[in-house]
């Protein structure tokens, strides 16, 4: 029995239902984008460029901690200074001083360490002629990388007998913006003219061709106005910008097709432009909103997780997604209505093209499914395989986070990293810290007599003592840790940095009464033992802290004057130096949770690089299950109230999980394997799979594979509510739908390997992921897989839905 057509949504009885109607809405949509336009400007300014850790971190906690206590932690910026003659020099360091004195002077420094004043020996570089001047910013995200990006420009170049270049966090995240803003420019221009051609193919005519850049302007304009309001109220990762705009762009292009292919379907069967549009958004516009929504509310899933970043991509992206529909149901309307017949005007490709009159029975989409429905067995086992074959890589992924590596080597920004590594003891800001807050060790050399025995390492040490803070193991230039990293410059106290140490005299021990003196040296007996078991753990080449200098489990060198700088009133800390030049990688993720499983004398907060990824790592696997429950439910409810059916909804949740699996194993394979190196080059970044840029990539590709289903089902279900029967309904919908979402992957798929073409291997990562991802879903699950189960499924597909239809009646 041949069923009702839905009823006609009120919008398309009122908004355009005349060509008066379709301007005066036309024109009032036209001053709302106007408005975005401007309500958003600026948006990029107001975004922060983390967002990667959760505010409520250990690693994050204890950064904080050290800067705000100690004058220590992570710098955002390294300034390498390098001279012809060695830094020590009198006209090296006289610029050198000029250099330090200029940073300490800006109001946005929290703190300065520098080689100079004082040449504190860990900040000078093996061959002496290049030193370091590290620097921390007042301020959040957004401030640190203004402040970061304003020194870099005034400070880098020629300084005197200097040549000054930068490294560091800050200087990282700017070089990653212009690479990142340089890659887009010239994919734009490279690609815009061959993704012209494409829609000039795929609409018919250059005026249907243009209707996406409407749209699509519509969708990006006013999210990024929603996301300068929500800049107000939260913090907002710019990464989003990009994934809005990504999607924005695939979205229109999906929706455009649809419903400009429905309405030219309309049109060719006589029907005047008011009635092709309204039926056009009765049929294809219910897809469209249903497929909006069930975006929205899968990314709206990543709110569950502690991160600024995905958090940002969850309101972004459910806007983005909401905002597409709402220029698709709306403005594309409107215009269509306008242009009438002229939608088809200036076909380029109309010699070429097979006319509308073509039999379905007669087109390539709709005999391939015929051919897969006749081995419906075959087909399903078969592309089964070739998925699990594509997936198997991902089961040996490396996950960790991307550091200056992922830069080319001709960046300044990897140069001066890369000299950081080579010329500088433990390289740049690759240790681990382990902060005891409210633990306060006096330091050994100011320390009462009772801890002697702990202070001069003679006895059980079989080390003389050495105020100096050298006798460093082999290949550490000096035993005072990394350069600019995680250490004070070697006399904090006396240099009385920005929330430094204790003043003088506050640590010595004739002014203590005899308990606070027993007191403290039994912390530094504590500190002491704590320290040596730290130095034996497998991944530490030696801890510093204020009791001296370990390597192995023993204590190689005594504490110096730089101990002052690891102990105050607020507590004590420790600086941990990896044998790994990465922390970034799975190697500092395992000393991090070494460094907190150990016990310790007092409650410890353990920070550093590999910390961040630790922490980074648990905050994305904890809510997981969790976001997967709440994405799945959403998926099949939501699908489950388009169809009516229970089988379909969980059929596209498992494939559409199938093809992210094809698509992950493939990027291990090429990024952290090393495979088709002869096509894309060698990859400069390190032999891991980063652990954010995953999900990022997911969120974009699930919502597009998303989108394709909900297209394929649209038509099908209209079939099928035709009374046609289940295979045949499968083949027409194909054949009705199958050019659109190739169509669409297409453009977008070259849209985005274009990006694989750019300097910066994150752009590499995101673009080659997601043009694999969107070709993988519109040929072997769309074009085969979809086909075949439903074939096997037979009637199965559509319950309950007939009971519930006999149920209503």
């Amino acid at each position: 029995m041949l069923l009702h057509q839905p009823r006609r949504p009120p919008w398309t009885r009122t908004a355009y239902g005349t060509r008066r109607r379709a301007a005066v809405l036309l024109v009032l949509l036209g001053l709302v984008t106007l408005a975005a336009a401007v309500a958003g400007h600026g948006v990029g300014e107001r975004l922060a460029p983390g967002g990667w850790t959760p505010a409520t971190a250990q690693s994050t906690r204890a950064d904080a901690f050290l800067a705000a206590r100690f004058g220590a932690g992570q710098p955002h910026l390294m300034l390498l200074a390098t001279s012809k003659e060695p830094v020590d020099s009198p006209e090296a360091a006289r610029a050198g001083r000029a250099l330090t004195d200029r940073l300490t002077a800006d109001p946005r420094t929290a703190w300065v360490h520098g080689y100079w004043p004082r040449a504190t020996p860990e900040l000078r570089g093996r061959d002496g002629h290049t030193a370091v001047v590290a620097v921390r910013f007042k301020g959040d995200e957004r401030a640190v990388l203004a402040a970061g990006r304003a020194v870099a420009a005034s400070e880098t170049g020629r300084a005197g007998p200097l040549r000054v270049s930068v490294a560091g966090e800050a200087a990282l995240f700017s070089e990653m913006e212009r690479l990142s803003t340089k890659g887009a420019l010239i994919a734009e221009i490279v690609v815009a003219p061959v993704v012209l051609l494409i829609l000039l193919w795929v609409f018919g005519s250059v005026v249907a061709a243009l209707l996406p850049v409407a749209v699509g302007a519509f969708a990006v304009l006013t999210t990024t106005a929603l996301l300068r309001a929500l800049s107000e109220v939260m913090t907002v990762s710019v990464f989003v910008l990009n994934i809005a705009t990504a999607l924005g762009f695939g979205l229109a292009v999906d929706y455009c097709l649809l419903l400009v292919s429905r309405c030219r379907e309309e049109l060719a069967d006589g029907a005047s432009p008011v009635r092709a549009v309204e039926r056009a958004v009765r049929t294809a516009g219910r897809a469209v909103l249903f497929s909006a929504t069930t975006i929205a509310a899968v990314l709206g899933t990543l709110m569950v997780f502690p991160l600024t970043l995905t958090r940002s991509l969850a309101v972004g992206g459910a806007a983005v997604a909401l905002c597409s529909a709402a220029g698709a149901l709306l403005v594309l309307p409107a215009l269509l209505v306008l242009l009438g017949e002229k939608v088809n005007a200036w076909d380029a490709f109309a010699r070429w093209r097979t006319g509308p009159g073509r039999p379905v029975a007669e087109g390539r989409w709709y005999r391939l499914a015929m051919w897969v429905t006749r081995r419906p067995v075959l087909v399903t086992l078969g592309t089964l395989l070739l998925l699990g074959l594509l997936a198997a890589p991902g089961a040996g992924a490396r996950f960790g986070m991307y550091d200056d590596r992922v830069l080319p080597a001709s960046s300044p920004v990897a140069q001066a990293s890369q000299r950081l590594r080579q010329d500088f003891a433990g390289g740049s800001g690759t240790a681990a810290t382990v902060v005891l807050p409210h633990l306060r060790v006096p330091p050994v050399s100011d320390a009462p007599a009772g801890t002697a025995a702990v202070g001069d390492g003679s006895t059980s040490d079989g080390a003389t003592s050495d105020t100096s803070g050298g006798n460093a193991p082999a290949g550490d230039a000096s035993a005072n840790g990394a350069p600019g990293g995680t250490t004070p410059s070697g006399d904090a106290s006396a240099n009385g940095a920005p929330g430094g140490t204790t003043p003088s005299g506050d640590t010595s021990a004739a002014s203590e009464p005899a308990p606070a003196a027993r007191a403290g040296a039994a912390a530094a007996t504590r500190v002491h033992t704590y320290a040596a078991r730290l130095s034996g753990l497998p991944g530490v080449r030696q801890v510093r802290t204020a009791t001296g200098v370990y390597h192995h489990g023993r204590r190689i060198a005594a504490a110096g004057p730089w101990a002052a700088g690891f102990t105050g009133p607020a507590g004590t800390w420790l600086d941990v130096t990896p044998t790994t030049d990465s922390p970034l990688s799975p190697d500092g993720r395992l000393l991090t949770e070494r460094l907190r499983e150990e016990p310790a004398p007092a409650r410890a907060l353990v920070g550093g690089p590999g910390a961040r990824l630790t922490d980074t790592e648990q905050a994305l696997t904890g809510p997981l299950p969790l976001a997967m429950l709440l994405t799945v439910v959403a998926t099949l409810v939501l699908l489950f109230l388009y169809t009516r059916s229970l089988l379909v909804p969980v059929k596209a949740v498992l494939l559409n999980a199938l093809s992210l699996a094809a698509t992950f194993g493939i990027i291990v394979a090429v990024f952290q394997q090393g495979r088709l190196e002869v096509l894309l080059g060698h990859a400069h970044g390190p032999a891991t799979t980063d652990v954010i840029i995953p999900a990022v990539m997911f969120c974009t590709a699930f919502g597009l594979s998303m989108d394709y289903e909900v297209f394929l089902l649209s038509r099908i279900l209209e079939e099928h509510r035709r009374g046609t029967p289940t295979g045949l309904a499968v083949a027409v919908g194909l054949q009705r739908t199958g050019r659109l979402f190739t169509s669409a992957a297409l453009i977008f798929a070259v849209v985005m390997a274009s990006l694989a073409a750019c300097d910066l291997i994150m752009l590499q990562f995101i673009g080659f992921g997601l043009a694999v991802a969107v070709v993988i879903d519109c040929t072997l699950v769309r074009a085969l897989l979809v086909p075949a189960i439903m074939s096997l499924a037979g009637r199965a597909n559509w319950w309950p839905a007939k009971r519930l239809r006999r149920v209503a009646e």
